[in-house]
C-alpha cells in the first residue's frame, strides 16, 4: 500500500491548486470491478513541474493529459506503485483524464461490495477515508488540495444512487444513468457514494430533503426507529443553527446505514455513512440508543468542523473528531432526552483515551507536524486520544474559558476558513482573540503533551478543623502536568438512610499544573481564604467535621486519574450507589478502575463494589461499564486462572441480583444488560439451554436474534453445542449478522477439528477465498477463550507470523481485525516474549506491518499491565499471608 509523506503532500501543495473532479462510474460490470473515468482540472503554479497523481487500479486503460496521450508501456510498475507521474507540467491550466477498471473491496476500503445473505441483493458503498480515494478513483489524494466534484454513475436500473450532493435519475430508466450535484470545495478523502436497493425514508427539514437508507433485508426495523433517527437529526440541526453562524454548507443530508463498515460513521458531507448494526433488530439499552444518537450529533458536528474547515495535514485530525466527540455529547445534554449523557462519556468512552494514553504508543492530543510523516502514521492515530482525550481536553477548556467565548472562537474560526483548510495555530489563534486569554499556553501544555496526571486527596481532621491536601502528579513517563479547574463535592451519609449520600458543598478550585503559573488571570482563593498551592499540591481548609466522602473533580470536567482518600473508600464501599448524580459515581468507578490497572486496589475489592452497588444502580450506562470491565478485563485478564470461576460466579450473582429487580417489568434495560454479561459469563451449560429451547428467559426477554447467537455461542465454548446446533440456528437466522454468529460459534467449539478449520479461514492458510473484515472478525473473535487454552497452545506461537503475513497481504483493516481480536488471550510471560520478539524482528519478511504493529504494541502492553496487576495481587496476598502468621504467634 502506497502512503504519501507529509513532505510530499506540502510540495504537491505549492505546486498545484484543483479546481474540479469529474468521476464517471460504471457499476455494472459484475462481482470484481468497475469502470472508473476521472477528470480532474487542476492548475500549476510554476513552470516545468513534476508531481503525480494516486491510483490503485486493477486495470489502467487510458491517461490522456491537455489532449495528449501519455504512453502506458509501464503500466503494471504504474499500478504496482500506485503513482501515476504528471512530469514538465507548464504553468497555467491543465486537464487530466485517467480511465481505469478499479477492483470492489471486500474489507470495508475503498469501494466497498457486500451481498446480502438473506436476500441476495448486493450493495455497495465507499470509504475513501483515510487514503482510499485511489481505489475509486484517480486523486491528488490529500486534504488540502480541495476541489468541486461531480459524480456520474451507471448502475442497474433497479439501483438507488446516493452521493454527497442530490442524486437525480438522467436518461431514460433502463439506462441506470444518475448524475449527483457539484459539491462546494471539499477534500478527496471526504467523497462518498452509495449503491444498491436500498430502503429509504425521507423528510424535509429547514427546506432540505433529509434520508435514512438501509439495505432492504433490515427495511422493517429502520422504519421503526426512523421518527425517533429524524427527531435526533432535527434536533442536532436547529442547535447546531444556534450556536454557529455559518449556516448548513451542503444541499442535502442523508444518513445510510452500511453493511460491514470498519467505524462507526464516516462525516461523508451530505453522505454520512454508519455501521448498519445502528439499525436494530434485536432488543437493546436506551444507552446503546443514546451511543447511536451520540453519534448521529457527532457526525453532523463534522459537517462544519472537518468538513467546511478541514485540516491542512493529518497531524490536526484530533482538530476534527475531538470537536465532534465534544459537541456530540455536549448537544445531546443540551436538546434530547439524553441529558446524562457525560456520565455515558465518563465510564464508557473516556477510558478509551485513559487506556491509550498510558501505553508506549501514546501520542500527544495534537502531535507535532514530524510526528505525523505520512499517510501510514496517521492512520494510527484515530484513537481513543484523538477522540476521547481530545474532547476531554476541550471539556476542560469550555469550563476554563467559558462556553460564550469557546462559541465565539469557533464561529471566528469557520467565517476564516470556510471551504479551506486549517491549522492548531489557526484554531487557537481564534479562540484567543475571542477570548482574550492565552490560550497557546492552555494549548501546549494540554494538546502537546502525553501522559495522565493523578490528583490525589490527603485529609487530616483536627477537632473542629480539616485540611485536604491534593498531590498533582503528572505521568511516570513525562513528569510534567497540566493544569485542572476541576469540582471538589464533599458528600455526607444521609442520617436518616445511612447507604444515601448528600451533598454539603462542592467547591471549585484550579491546580496550577507546571511551575509557569497559574493559568488564570488571579489567584485562585481556597475557601477560607488561604491562596492556591504551588503547582504540585493544593491545600483547602475547612471548619466543621470532615466529610465522609471527598470526590475530586466531581461533575467529571478534566482529564485525570482520581485517588480516594482511606475514609472515602470507606464510604464507597459502603454508599457508592448512594451517590446522587450519575455523573459522580461515573468518577467513582473510572478511579476503582484505574486503581485496579495501577495494582493500587486488588481486582477482587472491585468485584466486591459491583456486587454489592450494581444491583441498586439505576444509570444503564454504568451498570454496562461496570459490567463489561469485570467480566473481560478482571475475570479474564487480571485474576490467576485458579479464581477465575469464582469471578464468575460473583459476575452471575450480581446479574441475578438486577433480573430479581426487575422481573417487574420496570428497567428493561438493565435487564437486558444483566441478561447478556449472565450468559458471557455462565459456567453451566443447564440453564443456557433452557433459555434456548424455551427462547425466552424466565421472566423476559423473549429471545431474539442476537440474544439466540449469545447463548449458543456460550455452549459452543462450555462444550454444549454441536456443529448441527449451529447449522440449525443459521437456517432460523440466515442474515448477514446470522452468518456471523455461526462464524464465531463454529470457531468457539473446543475441538481441534474447529479450531483448525477457523485458522485456515482467518489467516487464508487454505487457499480458499478470504473473508470479509466481518466475517474475520467473527472467526477471530469465538477462536481464543480463556476455558480452552490447553487445546490452543499450539497456535500461541503461531499467532504472530501469521499475523504478520495476513496484514500484509490484505492491508490495514484485517491487520486492524486480526490483531484486536484475533489476539491470544493467554496472559502468560511466553506470549510476552513471543510477542516482543515479533516487535523486534530484523527480518524484513517477519517484521509486522505499521498498521499490525500498532495494535500489537497495544496488545504486549495491555498484556505485560496484566501480569503486573497479579504480581502485585500475589505480593499483597503473600504480605497478608505473612501478617496473619505473624498475629496468630503472637
Amino acid at each position: 500500500m502506497s502512503v504519501l509523506t507529509r513532505d510530499e503532500a506540502q510540495t504537491r501543495a505549492r505546486l498545484i491548486e484543483v479546481h474540479r473532479y469529474t468521476i464517471d462510474l460504471d457499476l455494472t460490470r459484475g462481482d470484481e470491478t468497475f469502470g472508473s473515468i476521472t477528470t480532474i482540472r487542476f492548475s500549476a503554479r510554476h513552470p516545468d513541474a513534476d508531481t503525480f497523481v494516486e491510483l490503485n487500479p486493477a486495470a489502467l486503460h487510458r491517461v490522456v493529459l491537455d489532449g495528449r496521450e501519455l504512453p502506458l508501456d509501464n503500466a503494471e510498475d504504474l499500478i504496482a506503485e500506485e503513482r501515476l507521474p504528471l512530469t514538465g507540467l507548464a504553468e497555467g491550466e491543465h486537464e487530466l483524464r485517467v480511465e481505469a477498471d478499479m477492483r470492489y473491496s471486500r474489507t470495508g476500503e475503498g469501494m466497498h461490495r457486500f451481498t446480502d445473505p438473506a436476500d441476495g441483493e448486493t450493495y455497495l458503498y465507499t470509504m475513501c477515508c483515510m487514503s482510499d480515494a485511489n481505489g475509486v478513483f484517480a486523486a491528488f489524494d490529500q486534504p488540502d488540495l480541495k476541489a468541486v466534484f461531480e459524480v456520474h454513475v451507471t448502475a442497474p436500473p433497479e439501483w438507488t444512487v446516493l452521493g454527497n450532493g442530490i442524486a437525480t435519475r438522467v436518461g431514460e430508466p433502463d439506462e441506470g444513468r444518475w448524475s449527483v450535484a457539484p459539491t462546494p470545495p471539499i477534500s478527496t478523502y471526504l467523497v462518498a457514494l452509495a449503491a444498491g436497493p436500498y430502503h429509504s425514508v425521507r423528510t424535509e427539514h429547514a427546506g432540505l430533503p433529509f434520508g435514512l437508507h438501509v439495505r432492504r433485508s433490515l427495511a422493517p426495523y429502520l422504519d421503526a426507529d426512523a421518527e425517533e433517527l429524524f427527531d435526533i437529526t432535527r434536533r442536532c440541526f436547529d442547535r447546531y443553527h444556534e450556536i454557529f453562524e455559518e449556516p448548513y454548507p451542503f444541499d442535502s443530508y442523508d444518513q445510510a446505514f452500511v453493511p460491514e463498515f470498519n467505524s462507526g460513521a464516516m462525516e461523508n458531507p451530505g453522505l454520512v455513512t454508519f455501521r448498519d448494526e445502528f439499525v436494530y433488530r434485536s432488543a437493546v439499552t436506551d444507552a446503546e440508543r443514546q451511543t447511536r444518537a451520540m453519534v448521529i450529533a457527532h457526525e453532523m458536528a463534522h459537517m462544519w468542523f472537518g468538513d467546511l474547515v478541514t485540516m491542512k495535514w493529518w497531524d490536526d485530525i484530533w482538530l476534527n473528531e475531538s470537536f465532534a466527540e465534544y459537541m456530540g455529547y455536549q448537544t445531546l445534554t443540551e436538546t434530547t432526552r439524553y441529558t446524562d449523557t457525560w456520565a455515558d462519556f465518563g465510564v464508557r468512552r473516556k477510558n478509551w483515551g485513559y487506556d491509550a494514553d498510558q501505553r508506549p504508543s501514546t501520542h500527544p492530543v495534537a502531535p507535532e507536524p514530524e510526528q505525523v510523516p505520512d499517510t501510514g502514521a496517521a492512520r494510527l492515530n484515530f484513537d481513543g486520544i484523538s477522540y476521547a482525550k481530545g474532547a476531554s481536553a476541550l471539556r476542560q477548556l469550555v469550563a476554563w474559558l467559558g462556553q460564550k467565548d469557546f462559541l465565539a472562537g469557533i464561529n471566528t474560526h469557520f467565517a476564516r476558513h470556510r471551504f479551506g483548510n486549517a491549522t492548531l495555530a489557526d484554531f487557537i489563534d481564534s479562540l484567543a482573540e475571542a477570548s482574550g486569554r492565552d490560550v497557546h499556553t492552555w494549548a501546549d501544555r494540554w494538546l502537546r503533551t502525553t501522559g495522565v496526571d493523578t490528583l490525589t486527596p490527603t485529609i487530616t481532621a483536627n477537632g473542629g478543623q480539616w485540611t485536604a491536601e491534593i498531590h498533582h502528579r503528572g505521568s511516570h513517563d513525562t513528569g510534567t502536568t497540566r493544569p485542572h479547574r476541576i469540582a471538589v463535592g464533599l458528600y455526607d451519609h444521609e442520617p436518616a438512610a445511612p447507604h444515601k449520600l448528600v451533598l454539603r458543598d462542592r467547591v471549585e478550585v484550579e491546580l496550577n499544573g507546571a511551575q509557569n503559573g497559574a493559568l488564570n488571570d488571579t489567584p485562585n482563593d481556597t475557601p477560607d481564604g488561604t491562596p492556591g498551592g504551588d503547582g504540585s499540591t493544593l491545600t483547602l481548609s475547612f471548619t466543621g467535621p470532615r466529610p465522609d466522602l471527598l470526590l475530586l473533580n466531581d461533575g467529571d470536567l478534566t482529564y485525570a486519574k482520581i485517588r480516594l482518600d482511606p475514609g472515602s473508600w470507606k464510604t464507597v464501599v459502603r454508599s457508592l450507589s448512594g451517590l446522587p448524580d450519575a455523573l459522580g459515581r461515573a468518577v467513582v468507578w473510572n478511579a476503582a478502575r484505574d486503581m485496579v490497572r495501577d495494582g493500587e486496589l486488588a481486582p477482587g475489592a472491585y468485584l466486591d463494589a459491583a456486587r454489592a452497588h450494581l444491583p441498586h444502580e439505576t444509570d444503564i450506562a454504568i451498570v454496562q461499564g461496570v459490567l463489561a470491565f469485570a467480566r473481560t478485563q478482571i475475570a479474564d485478564r487480571y485474576l490467576p486462572a485458579h479464581r477465575r470461576a469464582a469471578a464468575l460466579a460473583t459476575i452471575t450473582a450480581t446479574c441475578r441480583d438486577l433480573l430479581r429487580r426487575t422481573e417487574d417489568g420496570s428497567g428493561p434495560g438493565l435487564r437486558l444488560a444483566a441478561v447478556r454479561t449472565f450468559v458471557d459469563s455462565a459456567t453451566s451449560a443447564a440453564e443456557l439451554r433452557d433459555w434456548l429451547d424455551g427462547d425466552t428467559v424466565p421472566g423476559g426477554p423473549a429471545l431474539d436474534p442476537e440474544l439466540r447467537w449469545q447463548i449458543l455461542g456460550r455452549l459452543a465454548v462450555l462444550g454444549a453445542a454441536t456443529p448441527g446446533d449451529i447449522d440449525a440456528e443459521l437456517a432460523r437466522d440466515s442474515s448477514a449478522t446470522g452468518q456471523e454468529g455461526a462464524a464465531r460459534c463454529r470457531a468457539a467449539l473446543p475441538d481441534a477439528d474447529a479450531k483448525r478449520a477457523a485458522w485456515a479461514v482467518i489467516f487464508a492458510t487454505d487457499g480458499g477465498p478470504e473473508l470479509s473484515n466481518y466475517l474475520v472478525t467473527a472467526t477471530a473473535g469465538g477462536f481464543w477463550q480463556p476455558e480452552q487454552h490447553s487445546l490452543l497452545a499450539e497456535y500461541v506461537p503461531a499467532y504472530f507470523p501469521a499475523a504478520v503475513a495476513v496484514a500484509t497481504r490484505r492491508g490495514p483493516a484485517i491487520a486492524d481485525a486480526v490483531a484486536r481480536w484475533g489476539f491470544p488471550t493467554t496472559v502468560d510471560a511466553t506470549t510476552l516474549r513471543l510477542g516482543e520478539e515479533c516487535l523486534s524482528a530484523d527480518d524484513p519478511s517477519a517484521a509486522p506491518s505499521p498498521a499490525l504493529r500498532r495494535r500489537l504494541a497495544d496488545q504486549i502492553d495491555d498484556l505485560r499491565r496484566a501480569l503486573r496487576v497479579r504480581e502485585a495481587q500475589e505480593a499483597q496476598e503473600t504480605q497478608e499471608a505473612t501478617e496473619a502468621e505473624a498475629a496468630q504467634g503472637a
